[in-house]
């Protein structure tokens, strides 16, 4: 007879080495976290203005205009009555003195107890998109020092979008010519 001859082995189980992994999530994770922050997407909320029965309304007869032109920018309030037109400055936008005039807007209206939030920016069509967005942040807030502290103060967080009326210049021009 054959005598077989079985040993079995004894099986060890095998240690998970997870040093690698653990070195790589200690790059990994930081390298993520910073990235977030420089990937920071803001949102602005706009509002498109209503359309109107063709009658002004008085409310719509109080609406605070911020008027994009080539040339200059005008603050109208109520609409179409102009408070200022600010020239631009080496043929850039002066938002600096859109933002003063908008801040002395906001604090008279607050002396005769109105609490306006709303702003409507109409612009000409080939106004450049960089203006227009520097206009929003313009009309939305300002900077304030307070209690030594630089801060965000509102001006007119509800922007609505609309595009602007003929200048008068060319209007009396057209009708010169016809």
């Amino acid at each position: 007879m054959l005598k077989l001859n079985i040993r079995r082995r004894t099986t060890q189980e095998g240690e998970l080495d997870i040093t690698s992994f653990m070195s790589l999530m200690t790059i990994l994770v930081p390298v993520l976290l910073l990235n977030m922050v420089f990937s920071h997407i803001s949102v602005l909320k706009l509002n498109l203005p209503g359309l109107s029965d063709g009658g002004a309304s008085s409310e719509e007869n109080r609406q605070l205009e911020v008027v994009l032109r080539q040339s200059h920018i005008d603050i109208n309030y109520p609409a179409g009555m102009r408070v200022k037109r600010i020239p631009h400055r080496d043929g850039d936008p002066d938002f600096d003195t859109v933002s003063d005039v908008l801040q002395e807007v906001k604090r008279q209206l607050r002396e005769k107890s109105i609490d306006k939030k709303d702003l409507v920016i109409l612009s000409e069509v080939n106004t450049p998109y960089k203006t227009l967005v520097a206009a929003m942040d313009t009309a939305r807030s300002y900077r304030a020092v307070v209690a030594a502290s630089v801060v965000d103060a509102e001006l007119f967080p509800q922007v609505s979008l609309g595009d602007a009326p003929r200048a008068q210049a060319q209007s009396l021009e057209t009708a010169a010519g016809q």
